[in-house]
């Protein structure tokens, strides 16, 4: 598990999730995406990519 940047909530990792991944917190909502430092997980801020509307 680990917490939450933007409200400190727990946010389960599965042990077999890879980097790349989507998670999102049970509390505030806020997706984050999963990197992986050595042997530990940590997240970042998803990047949303919005409608282009065929631009």
């Amino acid at each position: 598990m680990t917490k939450c940047p933007e409200c400190d909530a727990e946010i389960k990792i599965a042990e077999d999730a890879m980097e790349g991944e989507i998670v999102t917190c049970p509390d505030c909502g806020a997706s984050y995406e999963i990197i992986k430092s050595g042997t530990v997980f940590d997240l970042r801020p998803a990047q949303s990519i919005g409608e282009d509307w065929g631009e």
